[in-house]
């Protein structure tokens, strides 16, 4: 709601010196910005992978279970290790799951500086948001979609996964983590 009723066809009025530089200035502006970013995604390397599949979420499921059965790390009785209750595993430089789900994210991935993985990612119930810490890398982990990101770590510590979409009541409780030695 305006303070008062402009005049009746105040747009044939001519523009004021100073609202023509800021115009030019808005424009030139928009005009570069616009420019700026198809060149920043063709030119620049940090872009995310736009590599995706169609799954259906319980196939996703069974194929993170697999993955864990294989690359699980070992204690002494042979069980799987766990940390928080979730499953810890080590895998090679290649394909690696990431299941997000009501209201954990596992396993837990022990990674190597340098080598090169491919993150599957998706959810098995409903939205969630795949955000790294500290270095805040975030993606969506999408129920019925495997979104691969195309991954080569470059620093060693310990970084935690949080969720980044409101998923329930216990949404403040999903943290995962990852590992890089």
């Amino acid at each position: 709601m305006s303070i008062f009723i402009p005049e009746k066809h105040w747009w044939r009025d001519p523009l004021d010196k100073d609202e023509k530089v800021w115009l030019a200035i808005a424009l030139t502006t928009s005009i570069v910005l616009t420019l700026a970013m198809p060149w920043w995604h063709v030119t620049q390397k940090q872009n995310p992978s736009s590599e995706y599949y169609k799954i259906k979420p319980e196939t996703f499921d069974a194929a993170t279970d697999r993955f864990i059965q294989e690359f699980g790390e070992k204690d002494e009785s042979g069980a799987i290790k766990q940390e928080g209750g979730i499953d810890v595993v080590a895998p090679p430089a290649g394909d690696i799951f990431v299941r997000g789900q009501q209201f954990k994210w596992s396993p837990v991935l022990k990674l190597k500086k340098g080598a090169a993985y491919r993150i599957h990612l998706s959810s098995i119930d409903v939205l969630h948001g795949f955000s790294v810490q500290p270095i805040n890398m975030n993606f969506e982990a999408v129920p019925g979609y495997d979104y691969v990101l195309k991954v080569t770590p470059t620093t060693s510590g310990v970084f935690n996964i949080v969720c980044n979409e409101f998923c329930g009541i216990g949404h403040h409780t999903m943290v995962g983590r990852i590992y890089v030695d």
